[in-house]
């Protein structure tokens, strides 16, 4: 088959990936201090973000709790329609193109007792230019549709602010270094018979999870949703049903034991069950595991995501191949 332009702009991006979130890392320790330290001194942290970047924030958010902070993820446009009390915090403001519009809607709104951070691609934009310091990742702007490497770049930027607030980062340094994304034909072709995706994950996968269904639905087009696991227990399995594809997510954290009685579930009422497995725990019953280094938290969201983006090309290329990585409605192509 042909490669599309838009599938080579993709994978051009996603070559270079792993090394840019490692030098963006190494680039920006002094913002990352700067950040961490008026975090810890306010004691409140929000993190705002819209589009993907909301979906990263939340991915780190549990994160940051654990760190003794009163953390929350906000969607930029509920902020602005339900602005937070004027208190003493820091707020990371996160756009990978520093100049969404809600991003400069918020921007253009008085502080009050809130100091501004920024997380973008773009040094140049006006995200970098009104925070307080900013955080930029390596190689600009993405230049394909359905963030990709700006994903993980921008996931590396908050590693940094993690490690900068004293949580270390070797286990998600090494698996960028790795650069190594499971084998997932095998997934592939068993949601080949589904016509509706759920992603599930609990904690740092949350996050993880939200980010996979939301690319997925960009790139193949196919109805997908990502669930907060104790979510999607509650309600949700009355949609159970074969020709579903349930997409598991499994570290040795915390969020590990709650796992297999959703698979369980799941596989009982005859869904398509995948779980993308960190856990270094035995299989599932009746479920394809997608076997991936043991880890937990970040390192472990981290290569999943990687492991989501051939999957997510993958499953394109059988839905949509003549316009793969071509947006029709949407007219950014990153956020």
């Amino acid at each position: 088959m042909e490669e599309h332009e838009g599938l080579r702009l993709m994978q051009a991006q996603m070559a270079r990936q792993c090394g840019d979130a490692l030098l963006s890392m190494e680039n920006n320790a002094a913002a990352a201090r700067a950040a961490a330290d008026s975090a810890r001194a306010a004691g409140r942290l929000v993190l705002y973000g819209i589009g993907g970047s909301h979906y990263v924030n939340r991915s780190v958010e549990p994160l940051y709790r654990e760190l003794g902070l009163d953390c929350r993820a906000l969607g930029a446009s509920e902020a602005l329609m339900s602005p937070l009390p004027d208190l003493p915090r820091t707020a990371i403001i996160v756009s990978q193109s520093g100049e969404s519009g809600e991003i400069l809607e918020l921007l253009a709104r008085p502080a009050g007792q809130e100091r501004r951070f920024g997380i973008t691609l773009e040094g140049g934009s006006t995200l970098a230019r009104l925070a307080e310091a900013v955080l930029v990742g390596a190689g600009g702007t993405e230049h394909a549709f359905a963030a990709t490497r700006s994903i993980i770049v921008t996931l590396a930027l908050h590693a940094a602010i993690l490690e900068a607030l004293g949580m270390p980062q070797e286990a998600f340094r090494a698996v960028l270094a790795a650069d190594s994304p499971a084998d997932t034909a095998a997934v592939d072709a068993a949601l080949a018979g589904c016509d509706v995706v759920a992603f599930a994950g609990r904690h740092v996968l949350q996050g993880i999870a939200e980010s996979g269904a939301l690319s997925m639905m960009e790139l193949a087009r196919v109805p997908t949703i990502g669930w907060e696991g104790g979510q999607f227990r509650h309600g949700p399995f009355e949609f159970l049903r074969p020709g579903l594809g349930i997409l598991l997510l499994r570290s040795a954290g915390v969020d590990g034991p709650g796992v297999a009685p959703l698979a369980s579930a799941c596989v009982e009422a005859g869904c398509t069950t995948v779980v993308f497995d960190s856990s270094g725990e035995a299989a599932l019953p009746g479920c394809l595991t997608v076997a991936l280094p043991r880890n937990a938290g970040l390192a472990a969201g981290l290569s999943m995501l990687l492991s989501f983006q051939p999957l997510n090309i993958a499953v394109a290329r059988r839905r949509v191949a003549d316009r793969i990585g071509t947006p029709v409605r949407t007219s950014k192509v990153t956020v």
